[in-house]
């Protein structure tokens, strides 16, 4: 991954967690990290554990930045909060229900969107 793509990523999850707190949900991990991967953002919201994956596009010139949740990246961030759960006892976190959000985030720093799609697929 080049610095450019590291960067926006690293812009991209700023952006979100702002975004998210100021919804008052407490940020609990950024890139939290397994044996094949990270999630994005981990969060806690009401009655839910929220894995959060964040997608940024600078344009469109590829499509919107949903395009880009594939079934295989689904099936990976899974695979990953499977993981989390199974170890969730060593970071003494409350029993909670689970769910996978996708934050989208359109545009450049000064001037973007956020889209927010809560619960947004299941395996």
């Amino acid at each position: 991954m080049n610095r450019t793509t590291t960067n926006k990523g690293k812009w991209g999850e700023d952006v979100a967690e702002d975004f998210l707190k100021k919804k008052s949900y407490k940020i609990l991990f950024r890139n939290w990290r397994a044996e094949r991967g990270d999630i994005d953002i981990i969060a806690s919201y009401q009655e839910y554990l929220v894995f959060v994956e964040v997608k940024v596009g600078l344009s469109q010139k590829y499509g919107p930045p949903e395009l880009r949740m594939t079934q295989n990246k689904k099936r990976q961030l899974y695979k990953l909060a499977s993981i989390f759960l199974q170890n969730a006892d060593k970071y003494n976190l409350p029993d909670k229900s689970y769910r996978f959000d996708v934050i989208v985030i359109d545009g450049v720093p000064q001037n973007y969107t956020i889209r927010h799609y809560e619960n947004a697929f299941y395996l």
